[in-house]
């Protein structure tokens, strides 16, 4: 003979409730795992991806930026991260392995519109004579990458 249960109503809630939590925690950790290729023009998930790469590049940029002005980088240290990071960010946001490419070639490729910035930062990086404003460069590239599409 089965009787009255001896719980309340609301544990079946509380336990479907749970087990939502815990398959949409599974598919955001995948999501948040996948590699940027897959990612990249994804119709909500890629727009998400996208400013995500945006604002830590953009900020990571600042810290560079914030360190050289504090007297912890040189101008040349400054300018060798700030286009280390640009060019981890072009990567990421197109799938260009910006990091491994010439400016020339840069030029030629679907991230040719960074290429101004970064033969800026390779002048100040290579060169003793060119002083650049590192705060002025870190601007120009916090710019291009907020505003990158």
């Amino acid at each position: 003979m089965i009787g009255p249960t001896p719980y309340s109503g609301w544990w079946l809630w509380v336990a479907i409730l749970l087990i939502l939590l815990v398959i949409v925690w599974y598919a955001v950790v995948f999501v948040a795992t996948l590699p940027s290729d897959k990612l990249r023009g994804r119709p909500v998930v890629g727009t998400l991806h996208a400013r995500l790469l945006q604002r830590r590049y953009a900020r990571r940029i600042a810290d560079i930026t914030a360190d050289h002005e504090a007297g912890r980088l040189t101008a040349a240290e400054a300018c060798a991260g700030i286009s280390r990071t640009l060019r981890s960010f072009l990567h990421q946001s197109t799938g260009v392995r910006a990091q491994y490419m010439q400016i020339d070639a840069l030029a030629e490729s679907r991230v040719g519109a960074a290429v101004p910035v970064l033969a800026e930062l390779g002048d100040v990086q290579f060169s003793d004579a060119t002083a650049g404003d590192v705060g002025r460069l870190g601007a120009r590239a916090q710019e291009l990458v907020r505003t990158w599409t």
